[in-house]
């Protein structure tokens, strides 16, 4: 695969509107339009299973898309999380455990590859597990703000369990990374 295709791929295309989308998503939290927030996280949603989808069926994986979607779910979720948690919709808590699991994790991945020269570190099913949790989380928040039958706080276990499979998948890939490095 040519450097031009690395980028003009259709999926690498839906990944980076997916991250161009994510300051017109913080603008419309801003000035509370909230249904436009609503439709773009709908939007990054849909497009993130669109272009892993995409990638796969066309025999379009490219290592600029393997770090490229990771990237946008993270920048919309910890922007999604800071900007929850100072309207006080999440407590700070949450996002600072968040926050805090994910910068272990890059630190540990930024240590493995001085130590190691190793790139690849595989999703594992917790992490998985976690990125769902938060995004299922954010969704929730943003239906209840918008859909006002809905309660509008999001129930504690929901936040109790997205921050037990945060923690947990962080304490594994920790594990992971000491257990590589020891080989």
């Amino acid at each position: 695969m040519t450097l031009k295709s690395q980028f003009i791929s259709l999926p690498n295309v839906i990944t980076l509107m997916r991250i161009v989308v994510i300051p017109v998503f913080v603008t419309a939290l801003i000035y509370q339009k909230y249904d436009y927030a609503l439709a773009l996280f709908a939007f990054a949603g849909i497009s993130d299973l669109l272009d892993g989808l995409l990638a796969r069926m066309t025999n379009q994986k490219t290592s600029l898309g393997a770090f490229l979607d990771p990237l946008a779910d993270k920048f919309l979720l910890l922007t999604s999380f800071i900007l929850f948690s100072v309207y006080g919709w999440v407590p700070t808590w949450l996002t600072i455990t968040v926050i805090s699991r994910d910068l272990i994790v890059t630190l540990g991945w930024l240590l493995l590859y001085l130590t190691s020269h190793t790139t690849g570190v595989a999703p594992t099913i917790t992490g998985k597990a976690a990125i769902a949790s938060q995004l299922l989380l954010i969704a929730y928040i943003l239906l209840a703000i918008n859909l006002p039958s809905l309660p509008d706080e999001a129930p504690l276990t929901a936040m109790l369990i997205v921050a037990a499979l945060t923690i947990a998948s962080g304490f594994q890939y920790v594990f992971r990374g000491l257990t590589y490095s020891e080989k």
